[in-house]
């Protein structure tokens, strides 16, 4: 093909051209839109060429008239019914009536039927004998290549054996959409762009996402004359066609301009979808036009998905084990940081691992005022700024990460050797608590294809600063500066993670703070109520003990032995009450100090054998026992014993003056706790006063009337809330009292 006119090409505005609606395609074949009654609604311009009608001749007939009937009625069972899909579909090979063998294809889109025949030599339809042995060296060969760039080399030669093309290279787009050549295969006489980079600005945005949706795209003669659609507008939408998924449709003026600068007049380029994401292009360039058949794109095509196969599974495999190599540092590293209270503190001993975690050069904790550095990092007064700057900029509640700090931060500016790069987390909340990973500058070389920053021009008569495809493509190096190694996707999800874990440590020291204060706070009423119970209590017993001993001394010389046997038998009572107060007082410590060691208990077998225990304390009563069936929990069977035997002792004391005394034990249960209810018909207390019947030395009757220390009850409580449970009382006075006490399911061991 000859080239058409010189037209004076504008840059500037390519990322806004309408490449899917060209309105015109690529001339190696031609295209009709059909409607579902196969009535031809529009031709390409170049149909006379091919079979001898010209397009305007060509609309509003039915398909068999241009074609001829023998190709119509072969073709017309697939593209009647709605059949096709969006994607083009290989329809097989038919004979025009001019006698001309034409390969189909075929897809449904944008409310027409699209019909796309290029001309073959061959009668027969093609038989994809490119495709197996394609495919299968390729397979038998993938397992031999450990890497990437491996596959992407064997990948390379392979399609440039089907293509015969002169240059095929693979290349993967960095974060910053430049392309890097990471494998070729070429003849001796073209050049190399092995190694080198193609700045994303050679493909445009909309480009990028036609590579996304077309996964191949051929440009048979880059001097090609576009061949229009007539008419220029679709019948059914009244727009220009969208000619996204067309294989035949043109391409941008510019692109063909680059190619022919580039010394390229045939290109096949090949989509690399991986994740869904366009990954990289297998890109083939020929110096001449090089036609290439239907089945031989398709085995490039095919290849092309499986190398994006391969490349996925090694991605993901690279991916997982530097993942699972990351989480193994960070799980040994809190393991150490819940040893000690403070973690502030506790990440001293943990810094060399805080090192390898992130591959970092430097590792500094801020804490408030405090600045702890491990490994080559900028000074105190550097790192302050950091912090303020990411408080500024609103980072302070997220993982923050930069391989070019001094770029986005003012502050960091000029700390490029030590500080290039910052992976960056808040520990707190509410304070200025910050972990900071910094990585010093990498200096390296790119090489590109072409310096990426000239604006090439191409004078013409008629603009003669007209702006046009980059025209040279010649190696150029750029060495690049204060930019650090950039920080793996799996690292900054993992720093995440450690910020949660961290948080999480520091809640659970608030929380342990908090109940320890609660704890505390409890104890000091506690003691409080054992100094009013030493100076009470305690006291009475011991006064009478000294009464009655000077009592009996005045009684010595008395003949009256009645009366030193009553002040001996005071003087016991009293003993044996003080000893019962520095008893029930040693058992009440004891309750705060001991481990619980929880098991399954049998709380049937447990009331029973409380109730044997007090055996000996109920001679001569009448006691009605109502005990029903009760389940089985996970508790400390010694504690619970003990809780238990004070609330059937209280019953049995309370119920003195009953006959019978009935004193009934049951329980309920639901998902969350068991709850055991003691209950009698003794004396009953005065609800006003429920408040202080679980504290330590309360009582709610004369110790003249109920002799006791006032420590049972206080023991229950807290047995019953080192189980994570609760204890509570109801009562109504002169009709008997209920105690209950809640035991969790799950425990939660205080």
């Amino acid at each position: 093909m000859t080239s058409g006119p010189t037209v004076p090409l504008d840059l500037s505005s390519c990322d806004k051209e309408p490449i899917r609606t060209p309105g015109s395609i690529q001339p190696h074949g031609f295209l009709l839109t059909l409607s579902p009654q196969l009535t031809v609604l529009q031709a390409s311009a170049n149909l006379g060429r091919w079979l001898g009608i010209e397009a305007d001749a060509a609309i509003e007939r039915p398909l068999a008239e241009v074609i001829g009937e023998t190709a119509a009625s072969r073709l017309a069972p697939a593209l009647e019914g709605g059949k096709l899909g969006n994607r083009p579909f290989y329809l097989g090979t038919v004979a025009a009536a001019n006698g001309q063998h034409l390969d189909v294809l075929a897809h449904a889109w944008d409310s027409v039927l699209i019909v796309e025949f290029e001309a073959v030599e061959r009668d027969a339809p093609a038989g994809f004998r490119e495709l197996y042995p394609l495919l299968g060296d390729f397979l038998l060969n993938v397992n031999d290549k450990a890497s990437v760039e491996s596959l992407a080399t064997l990948a390379a030669h392979h399609v440039r054996t089907v293509t015969g093309y002169g240059r095929v290279m693979v290349y993967q787009f960095d974060p910053d959409g430049h392309g890097h050549v990471m494998a070729e295969s070429k003849e001796d006489d073209y050049v190399s762009y092995m190694g080198q980079r193609f700045p994303a600005s050679d493909i445009p945005a909309q480009a990028r996402d036609l590579y996304t949706l077309q996964h191949i795209r051929l440009i048979q003669d880059a001097n090609y004359v576009p061949a229009p659609l007539v008419p220029a507008r679709n019948p059914v939408t009244g727009a220009p066609n969208d000619l996204t998924f067309a294989v035949l449709r043109s391409v941008s003026p510019v692109h063909l301009q680059y190619m022919r600068n580039m010394g390229t007049l045939a290109s096949m380029s090949v989509s690399l979808i991986v994740k869904g994401q366009l990954w990289g292009l297998i890109s083939c360039h020929n110096a001449g036009p090089a036609p290439l058949e239907f089945e031989k794109r398709t085995a490039c095509e095919q290849l092309g998905q499986v190398l994006s196969l391969c490349i996925e599974s090694r991605v993901d495999a690279a991916d997982l084990t530097f993942r699972l190599d990351v989480r193994r540092m960070m799980v040994a590293m809190l393991g150490n940081l819940t040893k000690g209270a403070d973690i502030i503190d506790n990440m001293r001993g943990v810094f060399p691992e805080l090192l390898r975690f992130a591959r970092a050069g430097g590792v500094a904790i801020v804490a408030n005022e405090r600045v702890l550095t491990y490994g080559d990092t900028p000074d105190d007064e550097a790192i302050d700024a950091i912090v303020a700057w990411l408080e500024q900029q609103g980072h302070g509640a997220e993982v923050f990460q930069t391989d070019a700090l001094g770029v986005v931060c003012p502050a960091a500016a000029g700390l490029e050797r030590n500080a290039a790069g910052l992976l960056a987390m808040s520990i707190s909340r509410v304070h200025k608590h910050y972990l900071l990973w910094f990585r010093p500058e990498r200096v390296h070389t790119i090489e590109w294809a072409g310096n990426p920053r000239a604006k090439d021009t191409e004078p013409t008569p008629d603009a003669p600063s007209q702006l046009s495809p980059r025209l040279s493509f010649d190696a150029w190096r750029e060495e690049i500066h204060g930019v650090s190694l950039p920080w793996h996707v799996a690292e900054v999800e993992l720093t995440g993670e450690f910020r949660s874990a961290l948080l999480g440590i520091a809640l659970e020291r608030a929380e342990q703070m908090a109940e320890l204060a609660e704890e505390l706070g409890r104890a000091n009423k506690e003691l409080e109520a054992f100094s009013y119970s030493v100076s009470h209590d305690l006291r009475a017993p011991l006064r009478h003990i000294v009464g009655f001993s000077d009592l009996l001394l005045e009684s010595s010389g008395s003949e009256d032995a009645s009366m030193r046997q009553r002040f001996l038998t005071n003087i016991k009572e009293s003993a044996r009450l003080a000893g019962k107060l520095v008893d029930d007082l040693l058992s009440f410590s004891q309750m705060g100090r001991a481990a619980l060691r929880p098991v399954e208990v049998d709380m049937s077998h447990l009331v029973t054998s409380c109730i044997d225990k007090l055996g000996p304390d109920l001679k001569g009563r009448n006691i009605d026992w109502q005990l029903e069936p009760l389940p089985r929990i996970v508790a400390d069977p010694t504690f619970l014993h003990l809780a238990m035997l004070n609330l059937l002792s209280n019953a049995v004391k309370f119920t003195g003056g009953r006959d019978p005394a009935v004193i009934r034990i049951w329980a309920e249960q639901d998902d969350v706790e068991t709850v055991f209810h003691v209950a009698d018909n003794g004396a009953g207390f005065n609800m006003d006063y429920v408040h202080k019947l679980f504290g330590v030395f309360q009582r709610l009757h004369r110790m003249e009337d109920f002799q006791g220390t006032g420590i049972g009850l206080a023991n229950v409580r807290r047995i019953v809330e080192r189980h994570g449970g609760r204890a509570w009382a109801e009562s109504t006075q002169g009709q008997g009292a209920t105690f209950s006490f809640a035991i969790p399911r799950k425990l939660a061991l205080h």
